[in-house]
């Protein structure tokens, strides 16, 4: 029985109420702690509720001393419109070409920009949750990316802004200068404009100054809440686990600093609409995250062209999300409030841009705005048939779930020059109604069968059917597919790192012999020398030998520093193959089955791919472990049935020190 409902937001991620009226000292304070503002229910309390808000900001900005020097950095104004940011994981198979062996930010940017209306940014996720297999830390993860700096650099060509991550957790795998210091180095080196702070609301003090002489005009985006008196030196922040109030509410960090931007996110939910309706009545941005640390949690059609929609008038209009007067839950016709329809006004001089969403489920089309409103967004019924910006005799389309937008201007002053080509523009956007979740489904990489000659020991498998119990850990990788954690709000232990169990039934059409020991280094060495074999990217190769060869020590050693198609070349030099993870698993169930020492990690012919995340199965342990964070990869040795899901990286980053493999057989089906 868990101590909390995981499909329901925790206290603390719920809107905080408003107090009307005089407010105490004690009561604006407590003010500070809040993620969302509630919005009122009642249509006669929202000026109030408008004025306690303005009284908050004030009292809050004295109280605190608030300045707002970090704003107005040039190097960082980019960070008040980066209204769309993408989590990337480093080897997105939309971001990287595993068959061509190098990146492909183009074709991932060209995706996110048919679907989503391009992107203003990408964090460059790149360690978790690999790291911990061994004793390499989130910056080597980083500066062994061959290419990477030049990666930076094609992504500030392509317009994008970079985010790199900083894992304070990491604290048990190698150690070399201080956090900082790395920190700082990795910033400046790579020419990132920001750092996402992983686990951590905000960056202490002297990180934030560190950071700032390294790469002046560096952006601080802390995950989740911020604490209110660090608005001042971070620019940015994750709208993470926000949950907003049935009438919409207002986010307090952005309310605080109109230039401080946030990014609403629910990572596992599929479905996006009210973290879109919240960031388009408050003017902020959205977080793209479609590969969850290798779980696939894809955007439905509807709510990505949400999103284009949203985009196309937060990049042209910025200047009213800015600087205009902002009136949340501005007055409507009371049908349309009714019909569960909310609007922000952003007022600016003579021209007023309204920014409307729709709770319902069904589209809404009818009075709502001043007669004199310009509908920006299509509003079919309107006069005319030539497609732009068009009176609406203040009746609009809000579609079910969607968003609308429109301008009233004073009739002595002119149109904004942006607005008809916004217009036409969102005219030919389709609105998407289909919610449905895209799946994907992770396909295995069938090894094609080999019979050579099984080494003298060998363990065979017969053929037929048979029924394995797998135990893994819950990690946020999931295990063979989909999301782990559907529409959860924070996944929190004991459901999050808990031990689990699957169960596996794998058919075997003929027996298979599977090596009693691993490969080892004498033995690969044999390999080289026959062969001459090279891979095409030889980085990490062998890292361990000396001058190409193994030390007398090492030749009876399980080899590591090969990767996943290093040891399949091995296997059909040698005329097999690698065991599956289901083979290795019932061949460990023989007495005759041995690990080499030091035990390391096996791999395993179980290969999957989406289209977006590859993986396989590591079976066995290894004598290494990165101790102090869950975060890690498990170490240690561990049972047969015990398997990790391991997220393949590019470039030769899958050679390390506690991976190696054994060779199986198959053997010839009786006739």
């Amino acid at each position: 029985m868990y101590a909390f409902d995981p499909l329901v937001p925790r206290p603390i991620d719920k809107p905080m109420e408003v107090p009307t009226g005089e407010l105490d000292d004690e009561q604006l304070v407590a003010l500070d702690e809040g993620k969302i503002f509630v919005g009122p229910t009642d249509v006669a309390e929202r000026r109030q509720w408008r004025e306690s808000l303005a009284r908050w900001r004030a009292d809050a900005r004295a109280r605190l001393a608030f300045d707002a020097a970090a704003y107005d950095r040039p190097e960082a104004a980019w960070a008040a419109t980066c209204f769309t940011v993408a989590q990337v994981w480093l080897w997105d198979e939309l971001f990287y070409s595993f068959e061509e062996r190098r990146f492909t930010p183009e074709r991932f940017l060209d995706d996110a920009r048919a679907r989503f209306g391009g992107l203003d940014a990408v964090v460059l996720w790149h360690a978790y949750p690999i790291i911990g297999l061994d004793d390499r830390n989130q910056w080597d993860y980083y500066r062994d990316v061959s290419g990477i700096a030049e990666l930076v650099q094609r992504l500030h060509d392509l317009g994008v802004r970079v985010f790199v991550d900083y894992n304070p957790w990491d604290t048990g795998t190698r150690r070399g200068d201080d956090d900082l210091t790395e920190l700082a180095a990795l910033v400046r080196d790579l020419g990132a404009d920001g750092v996402f702070l992983d686990t951590l609301k905000k960056a202490e003090p002297e990180l934030v100054a560190r950071l700032e002489a390294a790469r002046p005009g560096i952006v601080l985006e802390g995950e989740s809440k911020l604490p209110v008196e660090r608005i001042a030196d971070h620019s940015t922040s994750w709208a993470q686990f926000f949950a907003d109030s049935p009438v919409p509410g207002v986010l307090r960090a952005h309310w605080f600093e109109r230039r401080h931007m946030q990014h609403h996110i629910r990572r596992w939910h599929r479905d996006h609409s009210e973290e879109l309706q919240s960031a388009w009545l408050n003017g902020v941005g959205m977080m793209v995250w479609e590969v969850v640390f290798g779980v696939w949690v894809g955007w439905n059609r509807r709510d990505a062209a949400t999103m284009k929609r949203m985009l196309t008038v937060q990049r042209a209009a910025s200047e009213f999300l800015l600087e205009g007067v902002w009136t949340p839950l501005a007055d409507l016709d009371p049908a349309a409030e009714a019909a569960g329809v909310y609007a922000s006004a952003w007022t600016l001089g003579p021209v007023t841009l309204w920014t409307l969403v729709n709770r319902a489920a069904t589209d809404y089309h009818g009075p709502a705005l001043p007669p004199d409103a310009l509908a920006l967004t299509p509003n079919p019924g309107q006069a005319g048939s030539r497609p732009g910006l068009r009176p609406t005799g203040g009746a609009v389309l809000v579609p079910a779930r969607g968003v609308a937008a429109a301008l009233t201007v004073a009739a002595d002053a002119a149109v904004p020059a942006w607005a008809e080509a916004v217009a036409a523009d969102l005219a030919s956007q389709p609105v998407e109604s289909d919610a449905s979740f895209p799946h994907r489904l992770a396909r295995r990489v069938v090894p094609r069968p080999r019979f050579g000659v099984p080494p003298a020991g060998s363990i065979v498998v017969p053929s037929g059917d048979h029924v394995l119990t797998v135990r893994h850990r819950a990690r946020e990788t999931g295990m063979y597919q989909g999301a782990p954690y559907v529409d959860e709000w924070k996944p929190l232990v004991p459901r999050l790192h808990d031990a689990r169990t699957l169960q596996r039934e794998a058919h075997l059409v003929a027996p298979v012999a599977v090596a009693p020991t691993e490969v080892t280094n004498a033995q690969f060495a044999a390999f080289l020398a026959d062969t001459g074999w090279r891979p095409g990217d030889g980085h990490r190769l062998l890292a361990h030998w000396v001058d190409g060869a193994p030390t007398p020590e090492q030749a009876d050693q399980p080899v590591t520093f090969i990767g996943l198609d290093d040891a399949r070349a091995y296997c059909e030099w040698a005329g097999g193959r690698l065991p599956t993870e289901d083979e290795w698993q019932l061949a460990a169930q023989s007495p005759a089955f041995r690990r080499g020492a030091p035990e390391v990690w096996n791999w395993t012919e179980s290969e999957h791919s989406d289209g977006r995340t590859r993986f396989v199965m590591l079976k066995g342990g290894s004598r290494y472990r990165a101790e102090g964070s869950d975060w890690y990869v498990e170490g240690g040795l561990h049972a047969p049935d015990y398997a990790v899901k391991y997220l393949i990286p590019g470039l030769g980053l899958d050679r390390g020190a506690t991976v190696g493999f054994r060779i199986a057989f198959d053997g010839r089906q009786a006739r």
